[in-house]
């Protein structure tokens, strides 16, 4: 679970089961579901048939396993945040999806008791982590032959464009000042900051405990139509701008949040093109 692209340092920063409290009721609803292209690519890169098992480590309310889990007979979702594995579950009921067991643990913990795993995936969660240490593990849990697919992607928000839309696009800089003004400049991360923004260089940490790297694939973004009520939904899908961290402002806030984005877009529907998502396979 992330919102920014990886940039920077994070020396300073520890784990903190604050991150996301709160977000979970928002994070299907305010990030934008991942392609289906994203399993039809997969599965013709990897001839994917239904067999072996998946892992998908930082899974959050399952945005990425639900779209994975009919590639494989048993599909594994493991996070930190319970709330969001509460709404893994309802959603995998919803989508009758019956091939996943969620599991409430940090990826730090691996292997905790999982069976070896074909697939390990990590989609926008591995800079939250130990993440020279959650490696290692993951690659002690694949199967010989079995692949880990880190995916680069941006799901909260799109990019500007000057392309004509049916709809405004979402005013991203005014709600970025608007968090700013209730929550002070620094980005906040849990009970702390992160003034250089969340870590890269994830190749040389793969690279570091034995992965190489056996493909790039590119995933277009798509053009979505967005409600305000989503796009408020957004904001607080992150971390930085979590319901618990405005305190007794949260009403405040929301209302500002809502009239902002009434000016922006009055008749409640906004465009916003999605950026495209990179999958990284490593064996």
């Amino acid at each position: 679970m992330t919102e920014e692209p990886a940039t920077g340092s994070r020396t300073a920063w520890r784990w903190d089961p604050t991150l996301y409290a709160g977000s979970a009721a928002y994070y299907a609803r305010g990030r934008a579901a991942y392609p289906s292209a994203i399993a039809d690519r997969l599965q013709q890169a990897l001839r994917l048939a239904g067999h072996g098992r998946l892992l998908d480590v930082g899974c959050g309310p399952g945005s990425l396993t639900l779209v994975l889990a009919p590639l494989f007979a048993e599909a594994i979702g493991v996070d930190a945040d319970a709330d969001m594995l509460i709404e893994a579950e309802r959603l995998a009921d919803q989508a009758k999806i019956d091939n996943v067991v969620w599991r409430h643990l940090r990826a730090e913990a691996l292997p905790a008791d999982l069976p070896p795993v074909d697939m390990i995936t990590f989609a926008q969660s591995f800079h939250w982590m130990d993440r020279p240490r959650v490696a290692a593990a993951a690659r002690r849990l694949l199967t010989p032959g079995g692949t880990l697919v880190h995916v680069s992607a941006t799901t909260h928000q799109g990019v500007s464009t000057d392309t004509t839309l049916p709809h405004p696009q979402p005013p991203r800089t005014a709600i970025r000042t608007l968090v700013a003004y209730y929550l002070g400049e620094r980005r906040r991360a849990g009970q702390t900051t992160l003034s250089a923004g969340t870590v890269g260089g994830e190749a040389a940490i793969y690279s570091a405990v034995g992965f190489t790297e056996l493909q790039q694939i590119r995933v277009e973004g798509r053009l979505l139509e967005r409600t305000a009520d989503e796009v408020a939904a957004s904001v607080y899908s992150l971390s930085s701008a979590a319901p618990h961290l405005f305190g007794d402002q949260l009403s405040a806030f929301d209302h500002d949040l809502h009239q902002l984005l009434h000016r922006a877009g009055p008749d409640g529907l906004f465009s916003e093109q999605m950026p495209p998502t990179t999958l990284h396979l490593w064996r």
